[in-house]
């Protein structure tokens, strides 16, 4: 039995991973034809269904930072999952990077008080597919994924990426050890200078990276 998830529906072998539980029935109501909840333990909400293209698809939440996420990844990989790709949130490091701006990540590391950690990479076939679907909605970047953001922003200083977030390196580092290919694609919810992304903006640019993810694991 998973340590975390209770599977009350059957669980697919692709997954949208989402940290926000909230987030996660928003998708699953815009990209399943009668979505079904697959897990509500733990406040992780789950669902799982058809998309429009006839393909099993799951949508799952991972709570917050990286152990969690990571944890999650394990019972959805002891469930069948082999490929996923993070829908999530960061914060810009790159002062050129604005609310709302999508990022295809094409590296990860994490970052504590030491320093950065090893850079980890998503899988690379399923990167450079849901590169393609965002096209130039999306830029390749680098995020670094901290332990705490803190008042909405990164803490100072971090030297490296040009986001921070508190999932994506663990769920790379996880996916490879479980043989689970995993992809990410982040929208920037606060600027560098601390400029939040509005709420009605900040759904509809997760619906359209959803869109993108149903569509590459739908292909």
């Amino acid at each position: 039995m998973p340590a975390r998830l209770r599977p009350t529906a059957p669980i697919a072998a692709d997954a949208v991973l989402v940290g926000d539980p909230g987030r996660a029935l928003m998708l699953a109501q815009a990209l399943l034809e009668q979505p079904k909840m697959s897990n509500h333990a733990r406040g992780l909400w789950g669902y799982s269904g058809r998309t429009r293209e006839g393909r099993e698809l799951s949508i799952q939440a991972t709570g917050m930072g990286g152990p969690s996420a990571a944890l999650v990844l394990a019972d959805l990989a002891e469930l069948g999952v082999r490929r996923a790709i993070r829908v999530g949130t960061c914060t810009a490091l790159d002062p050129g990077l604005s609310p709302g701006q999508l990022l295809a990540i094409a590296e990860a590391h994490s970052w504590s008080g030491g320093g950065a950690g090893e850079p980890v990479a998503p899988d690379a076939r399923l990167a450079a597919r849901l590169a393609g679907e965002l096209g130039e909605a999306a830029l390749a970047a680098t995020v670094a994924s901290l332990d705490t953001l803190h008042g909405g922003g990164a803490p100072a200083p971090v030297a490296a990426g040009d986001a921070a977030d508190m999932q994506t390196a663990a769920l790379f580092s996880r996916g490879r050890q479980l043989g689970v290919a995993l992809a990410a694609v982040l929208i920037v919810t606060v600027s560098a200078s601390g400029e939040p992304l509005g709420d009605e903006t900040d759904e509809a640019a997760a619906t359209r990276a959803g869109i993108a993810a149903s569509a590459v694991l739908s292909g």
